[in-house]
């Protein structure tokens, strides 16, 4: 996972969005506004040797 984009759904809204990932971001939960209903979403990257990340939401 060497600065790669990932992509995902939105829990709020349903749309496509994508976060970028660095290396250190490696295992770490990541908070970034939906690019199209601004809502809160929580991301927990990959870890090493992982392929799966989790996405869900935040807040109310």
């Amino acid at each position: 996972m060497l600065n790669d984009a990932l992509e995902f759904a939105c829990p709020w809204c349903g749309e496509i969005n994508q976060v970028e990932t660095e290396p250190g971001d490696a295992g770490q939960w990541v908070i970034q506004d939906c690019q199209v209903c601004c809502s809160p979403i929580e991301i927990r990257l990959p870890g090493p040797g992982q392929d799966e990340f989790t996405v869900r939401a935040e807040g109310n």
